[in-house]
């Protein structure tokens, strides 16, 4: 196929695929709101408060990326899902983004045909046992009751550890992490496994936190992140691109209190494209110019974010770790804005 013909097959599939990729963002401006399936209740990442407002590290994406869409972090709705019941969801259209700590995999990439937006949290699977135990190792457990959560990742690590260290282990299923709380509060199981950065959401919201030890073994890599159902690349390009504009953000010091003046004076070339001060990038995807500038103004950047509902500072005390910008060290990394 000669050059000019290969130019034209690509510009006519580019505008089919962009015919096709605008059914989400009309469907979800149609009804005024995004649907942003969450957890259950996990206090850091997503729970309601005494009010029933969402709050947490997964919300605040949602609300990014509400504010993105409309201008507005309220133009939200949440449906709490459980391990089981998060994927169904996705795949009948009943949300329109899933940002419930889930893990990316192959199987679940690929088999299941979601598209993953990229990563938020750089995560691993642990044990949290109570310390009257007297348990110091993940090696120790041989013969323990362990609450488990049915229908992730963590379900099928945890049969590959004991098997792969020749011990074994009785099951204790749970749907939702309220339910492995109440049973490994009452001592109903010895263990408690799931994501690390859970474990420490579930140790902080225990009327003793001392009393529960986290065991040192990390025994899986957890990459987790919103992702969306394959099949409209638009609405994909939107979700991944305001998780970049936050991570973007916290590299150039753009912040909820000085967006508005940094859209004014920068002098930053990056900084000005992902403000919408320079370049047409928000009419790429079907939004405003200044569609990063109102995430970055509803919840922060990425830092603020974490800080806010999860980091060194909050009960839950986590540090950024692998989380960290990797000009600190970490992984968070976003491509480039141009």
């Amino acid at each position: 196929m000669n050059y000019r013909r290969l130019m034209a097959v690509a510009a006519v599939a580019g505008l089919v695929s962009g015919v096709a990729g605008a059914a989400t963002l009309d469907d979800v401006k149609a009804k005024g709101f995004v649907q942003c399936g969450v957890n259950t209740g996990l206090v850091g990442f997503a729970a309601p408060d005494a009010d029933g407002n969402w709050t947490g590290f997964d919300v605040d994406y949602c609300r990014a990326l509400a504010a993105a869409v409309f201008g507005d972090a309220e133009a939200v709705k949440f449906t709490p899902l459980t391990g089981k019941t998060r994927f169904t969801a996705l795949a009948a259209g009943e949300i329109d983004v899933l940002s419930r700590n889930t893990t990316w995999t192959y199987s679940r990439d690929v088999d299941l045909k979601f598209t993953f937006l990229g990563i938020n949290y750089y995560d691993g699977q642990g044990f949290m046992t109570h310390r009257s135990l007297g348990v110091d190792s993940a090696l120790d457990l041989d013969g323990a009751t362990i609450c488990i959560q049915t229908g992730t990742t963590t379900e099928l690590n945890l049969a590959d550890f004991f098997r792969a260290n020749n011990m074994s282990y009785e099951p204790v299923p749970i749907e939702t992490n309220a339910e492995a709380r109440e049973l490994f509060f009452a001592e109903a199981c010895d263990v408690y496994t799931t994501d690390r950065s859970g474990l420490a959401a579930t140790r902080a919201t225990s009327e003793d936190p001392d009393s529960l030890v986290v065991l040192p073994e990390v025994v899986s890599k957890e990459p987790l992140g919103p992702l969306v159902a394959h099949g409209d690349d638009q609405w994909a390009d939107i979700a991944r691109w305001v998780l970049n504009a936050l991570i973007i953000a916290e590299e150039k010091g753009l912040t909820a209190a000085n967006v508005d003046s940094m859209m004014a004076n920068t002098n930053d070339p990056e900084v000005a494209r992902l403000l919408g001060t320079e370049g047409e990038y928000g009419a790429m995807v079907g939004l405003s110019s200044d569609w990063a500038a109102n995430a970055i103004r509803a919840t922060g950047n990425y830092g603020e974010i974490f800080d806010r509902h999860i980091g060194p500072d909050t009960a839950i005390g986590l540090s950024r770790g692998l989380n960290a910008l990797y000009t600190d060290g970490g992984l968070l990394y976003s491509p480039p804005f141009r």
